[in-house]
């Protein structure tokens, strides 16, 4: 399938830029701590903004006739228009510069800087990759790099089910509920219907519940990190595995590395979800 596929045509999208800007408001933090049941008061101007709340700025408000039928924007435009059905979030790194604060206008610059095409055991799967300038009033708050995958629907074939993750010497559970994945859809407008439309979920894409984001995951084990350390990290880097759906006992776990901090999402006695890597310096 991948000879379907015109990785020239495709590739001639790297370089590409996109930028927006939007104000951190008291009252986007605000929803965002009810969401993921942070500590924190009456959000003031000049506050640290929470970690990861930039995920919830400058989406693209695409008009509903322009989403195509999983609720995604349709192709082309600034991300590449693969002809495979399924795209997700893979991954990530982050470096923290500076918080974004409440009241800040926050620009992120974007560019498209590579895209490979590689055969998977379920098909071809083509990798984006994005990197975001982040910027807080004029001064760079963070970079990221940002992975993409598009697949296609095939399922493959029957493969050797994986071990269960191991435990942590720190866990925490979290209950993953629907109302979680809507308001965390809503805050980061993310029309993706397998996050809260189970009948398209479970009967279209196959899944056997509402699929958890995986930023909503990156964004519960930076915050676990930075309890354990009692600092936010200065490096953050994470990288989806398998999914998890909401109807999953899900827990944190977390185990020292030197002066790291390896972190990962598992369901019970299940396999790992999500690996992250937390650094602070």
């Amino acid at each position: 399938m991948t000879e379907s596929l015109d990785i020239n045509h495709l590739r001639s999208w790297i370089g590409r830029e996109d930028e927006a800007s939007e104000v951190v408001t008291p009252d986007l933090v605000r929803k965002f701590r009810a969401t993921l049941d942070l500590p924190g008061g009456d959000p003031a101007p000049g506050e640290p903004a929470p970690r990861l709340i930039h995920f919830c700025l400058t989406q693209p408000a695409v008009p509903q006739a322009e989403l195509g039928p999983d609720g995604h924007p349709a192709r082309g435009g600034f991300l590449l228009p693969v002809p495979l059905p399924r795209r997700m979030w893979a991954g990530g790194e982050l470096s923290f510069r500076q918080n974004i604060r409440i009241g800040d206008m926050v620009r992120r610059v974007s560019r498209i800087a590579d895209v490979v095409l590689k055969e998977g055991r379920t098909g071809p799967l083509c990798f984006v990759t994005v990197e975001h300038r982040i910027e807080a009033n004029g001064a760079l708050a963070l970079e990221e790099r940002q992975d993409i995958v598009y697949r296609g629907t095939e399922t493959g074939g029957v493969a050797k089910p994986p071990a269960p993750a191991e435990t942590g010497t720190h866990r925490r559970e979290i209950e993953i509920s629907a109302p979680l994945l809507f308001r965390y859809s809503a805050l980061t407008f993310n029309g993706h219907r397998i996050h809260y439309d189970r009948r398209y979920a479970v009967e279209i894409e196959g899944y056997p519940g509402l699929v958890v984001h995986g930023p909503l995951q990156a964004t519960l084990l930076l915050n676990f990190a930075g309890v354990i350390r009692g600092a936010p990290p200065s490096r953050f880097a994470f990288r989806s595995l398998s999914p998890l759906f909401d109807d999953d006992p899900v827990r944190l776990h977390a185990s020292e590395d030197g002066e790291k901090l390896k972190l990962w999402t598992a369901r019970e006695n299940g396999p790992v979800a999500m690996i992250a890597e937390a650094r602070w310096s």
